[in-house]
């Protein structure tokens, strides 16, 4: 059987491991993000390249978030486990949701219940039932 101490240890490890991939995320997804950009700029006008690296930024920003969040809550219920870290953790899931929900909209163009849902192939777009 493990013991605490060594328990304790390995999941500071998986937590470290998230928070070194979420800030990869942001840091590469930018930059990728940027580069992308750089080859929409000589192909197409800069608004086009400026939207794509605009898009590709908040993606990055969401996945990375995401991984963040994974190394908070992980931390909480192994490691960290009072009261306070629990609230604490709360507060940065309703900021983190508040991000990301943000962060949708800006992307997408409108609220997440306002999206037409996606149309399959073989759907011609007609909606009048002819």
């Amino acid at each position: 059987m493990i013991s605490d101490e060594r328990f304790d240890g390995l999941m500071e490890l998986v937590v470290h491991g998230f928070e070194i991939a979420g800030v990869a995320v942001l840091v590469l997804g930018a930059l990728g993000a940027f580069v992308h950009a750089a080859f929409v700029a000589r192909h197409h006008s800069a608004t086009t390249a400026y939207e794509t690296a605009r898009r590709s930024v908040g993606r990055a920003i969401l996945l990375g978030l995401e991984l963040l969040i994974i190394a908070d809550i992980v931390l909480t219920i192994t490691v960290d486990a009072t009261l306070e870290s629990a609230l604490a953790l709360g507060l940065i899931v309703v900021v983190r949701t508040f991000l990301s929900f943000s962060l949708e909209v800006e992307l997408e163009g409108t609220l997440p219940w306002r999206r037409r849902p996606a149309t399959s192939g073989n759907e011609t777009g007609n909606t009048t039932g002819a």
